[in-house]
């Protein structure tokens, strides 16, 4: 990792950002679709407490896993997401933030599928700004594992250690520890933590 030797700002090969929690706020699509998969194998609906306490940032099958739930749960959760992808909102500051840290190389790396990845960053016209994206059906497991940012940075032609892993939940910060990334928090502790993408831009070196 490379630092301004005056004001100590963040200058790496390449910055990495989850998409959820970050880019995007996607929480009303994803409460949707997995209620609806927990009503559809005769499970409880569970509370907008209980997902964002439980649910929100993990890998869904391993949650599922952990709470002895069918895991059918997932693929199919998985499978009704695209239909409340209309509910997914772009924060105010991602594309200004994006814009002003164009010379970077940049990386997707997120916990859901493929498919509904490209659709949502295809949609808000900020698949422009991304070299790869990494989803944790591309991957053998998916964060907190350091899986997917392993094969971002080896798309991108970089060092893990060499990068900056921007996220907002423990998950994502346990990623990049685990990847050997220094990890942006928004809103979550890491390495350094911001409250917005607003504040993302003046911690690195610009041109």
């Amino acid at each position: 990792m490379h630092f301004s030797i005056d004001i100590m700002k963040l200058h790496p090969a390449a910055i990495l950002f989850d998409m959820d929690g970050v880019l995007v706020d996607s929480s009303e699509s994803w409460y949707k679709a997995l209620n609806g998969a927990m009503k559809k194998f005769g499970q409880e609906e569970i509370t907008r407490e209980v997902f964002e306490n439980t649910y929100w940032g993990d890998d869904l099958e391993e949650i599922l896993k952990r709470m002895g739930l069918d895991l059918r749960i997932a693929s199919f959760c998985t499978s009704l997401y695209p239909n409340y992808t209309n509910a997914v909102k772009l924060f105010p500051d991602t594309k200004m933030a994006l814009e002003k840290l164009g010379h970077y190389k940049k990386g997707i790396v997120t916990n859901t599928p493929y498919n509904c990845t490209q659709q949502i960053v295809a949609s808000f016209g900020i698949a422009k700004y991304f070299k790869t994206i990494v989803t944790s059906d591309l991957v053998k497991m998916g964060k907190p594992y350091p899986d997917m940012l392993f094969k971002a940075c080896a798309d991108l032609g970089v060092e893990p250690t060499d990068v900056v892993l921007v996220g907002d939940t423990p998950i994502d910060v346990k990623a990049g520890a685990a990847a050997g990334c220094n990890v942006i928090g928004v809103g979550v502790k890491a390495d350094f933590t911001i409250k917005t993408l607003s504040e993302l831009p003046d911690m690195f070196v610009l041109p």
